[in-house]
């Protein structure tokens, strides 16, 4: 085993406190030693994806931030509001490590041939806790880089390809013939638009500005809608009723429109049928993943007896799958990453 590494690395901090403020700080945390089946990465890039800045500033209102402390140890404090402290009480007190994924270089290896496989090597690795400086973490938690990538290249491999890789695997196996997703010119969409692309999967892209239709339809996307349009439902209806799109995901979360796109399935579905009180038997969903809108989801009449609406977690669908399903997954990012 390689114990090339110092006892102490610098950890970035998360605290809720009592008195119902938010501190950001540096602290010394302990380095672990690695484990047989474990490697010690020096982290050199990591990304601030939607999932982070939930652990990271929670509920505070950042209008309020202030600064103390050094220039080598800066401390953050912002206020939570009294209304969303109820949210925040069960980790209030507890100073808590963020950062979902990043990159760096293996400075430490377990005596495993796994392990040593990886020493010196540079890798990406998905386990939290890494804004920091040194992230100790088990062989299955890290993929390898090739040499043409930068940290920088590495640092998101886990989060949002994942995600995106997820949603239309999630629709095969829910039995849907294509897909709805929200937000659609994020990132994580524009990703979702390539895969869907390559895989012959329909998908239909909602956003909110012109110049966000414009990035989608440079990336070749055929469907594409805007919620600001006065003509928004009437559009969307059609499109579902020639796609089918019965599974939608949504980064929006609060608001009106997870309810539209429900309602405009359930037109879609009867459009042309036999009258029924309740509603079409088709069965549809929306999913909630992200919360760019923080007010409550309304769901209006008019979506029928036949639908759901529930949050959805990549780590619930990456346990669903089982070890092989990760594995592919894995290597499918990994090949593209290299492309």
């Amino acid at each position: 085993m390689t114990t090339s590494i110092p006892k102490t690395g610098l950890q970035l901090r998360s605290l809720v406190k009592e008195s119902g403020e938010l501190e950001l700080s540096l602290v010394d945390t302990d380095v672990a030693a690695p484990g047989p089946e474990e490697v010690v990465v020096q982290v050199e890039a990591t990304p601030i994806n939607p999932s982070d800045l939930g652990l990271l500033v929670g509920a505070a209102d950042l209008s309020t931030a202030t600064q103390s402390g050094t220039a080598d140890r800066p401390v953050i404090t912002a206020k939570i509001p009294s209304a969303a402290m109820r949210g925040m009480k069960g980790r209030a007190g507890h100073s808590l490590p963020v950062g979902n994924e990043g990159s760096g270089t293996v400075v430490a290896a377990g005596s495993s041939d796994a392990a040593q496989a990886l020493m010196g090597k540079k890798v990406t690795g998905l386990g939290g806790e890494m804004y920091a400086q040194y992230r100790t973490l088990h062989v299955s938690q890290v993929m390898q880089l090739p040499d043409s990538a930068s940290f920088a290249d590495g640092a998101s491999c886990f989060v949002n390809p994942l995600t995106a890789l997820s949603m239309p695997e999630t629709m095969k196996m829910e039995g849907h013939k294509a897909l709805i997703h929200t937000a659609a010119a994020s990132n994580l969409g524009q990703m979702l638009n390539k895969i869907c692309i390559a895989d012959g999967v329909t998908l239909v892209n909602i956003v909110r500005k012109a110049e966000q239709e414009k990035i989608l339809k440079d990336l070749g996307a055929k469907y594409i809608l805007n919620s600001s349009s006065d003509t928004f439902m009437k559009d969307l209806i059609d499109v579902l009723a020639e796609t089918k799109a019965t599974i939608a995901f949504d980064a929006i979360g609060g608001g009106p429109l997870a309810g539209q796109l429900l309602v405009a399935m359930e037109a879609a579905a009867t459009m042309g049928a036999e009258y029924s009180r309740y509603g079409s038997t088709q069965h549809k969903q929306v999913y909630i993943y992200g919360r760019l809108d923080m007010s409550p989801s309304t769901f209006p009449p008019g979506v029928g007896m036949s639908w759901g609406a529930g949050g959805y977690l990549l780590t619930y669908f990456l346990q669903k799958i089982g070890a092989e399903g990760r594995a592919n997954l894995r290597k499918r990012v990994m090949d593209e990453l290299i492309a």
